[in-house]
């Protein structure tokens, strides 16, 4: 594998409630050793048929405002032809059409370039499954 192409899997337990799990801090250590100063890109994908990946801030609410429009629009009820799982869990599989398994972000410098507020998050609202994995991939 070149010097420009570097990719890493992160192992992250998201437990048995919906969350919005920041991989911000993840982000920037593999960064650091992976983008060396470098410009470039870096993606960030999830593996998985109901799970996400946004770019919100967190902190401050938006985050659960999220999982609460989120349960909004899909709401975990029998409305759903995919019914294996818990109750409602066929939303779970809907999710990657609104919220994208994948994100692709400029790095400069070596450093990530967010906005002020701006978080990556790994979003989940699939309680059947706690174990994700996040591939982080740097292209400089």
């Amino acid at each position: 594998m070149s010097d420009s192409f570097r990719t890493h899997v992160l192992d992250i337990t998201t437990g048995s409630s919906e969350t919005v799990f920041d991989l911000t801090r993840h982000c920037e250590a593999f960064l650091r050793e992976a983008a060396a100063g470098r410009d470039g890109l870096l993606n960030v994908f999830v593996p998985h048929a109901t799970a996400g990946v946004a770019v919100l801030e967190t902190g401050a609410g938006s985050d659960e405002d999220l999982l609460a429009a989120l349960h909004d629009l899909l709401p975990a009820d029998d409305r759903w032809r995919h019914r294996h799982g818990s109750p409602g869990h066929g939303r779970d599989h809907v999710l990657p059409a609104l919220v994208p398994p994948h994100a692709t972000l400029p790095v400069l410098g070596g450093r990530l370039e967010l906005g002020t507020w701006q978080s990556v998050c790994l979003v989940d609202t699939n309680r059947d499954n706690p174990h994700r994995q996040v591939r982080l991939s740097f292209l400089g």
